[in-house]
């Protein structure tokens, strides 16, 4: 019987940790970026400047088209590329690299700063793969 109630105290924890984590992101989401839709994201994509936060990788097996590589775990070393006059489109597969890499960038002092809603998962426009 206590074996139960353990097995229950640790699921409710992790079931907790799940949802403190997804309000955290939305928190951040909502202070880093503006979400935007497919269609707002095509609308202003020729203006701005298009990142895909996702590995080297997945980036190279499909990609938005006219979008540069440029993975979360190397942010802090390239985000000098970005220019802070001009939109930052961020994308990754569902979305949460996306508020990550948005909050630092804001960190930086990045203010014009979209995230695709639905990430590239949820893109049907154009994409590129990269031959082999």
């Amino acid at each position: 019987m206590n074996v139960l109630w353990i097995i229950n105290g640790i699921l409710l924890a992790i079931l907790l940790a799940m949802g403190i984590n997804e309000l955290y992101l939305r928190i951040m989401a909502k202070r880093s970026a503006k979400t935007i839709t497919e269609e707002e994201f095509k609308e202003g994509m020729r203006k701005a400047q298009i990142i895909d936060v996702r590995e080297k990788d997945s980036f190279d097996a499909g990609h938005i088209l006219g979008a540069r590589s440029m993975p979360y775990t190397t942010i802090k070393t390239t985000l000098n590329s970005l220019r802070k006059d001009q939109p930052v489109y961020i994308y990754d597969q569902k979305k949460s690299l996306s508020i990550r890499t948005a909050n630092q960038l804001r960190k930086n002092g990045y203010k014009d700063l979209y995230i695709l809603k639905g990430g590239y998962e949820g893109w049907t426009g154009k994409t590129k793969k990269k031959n082999a």
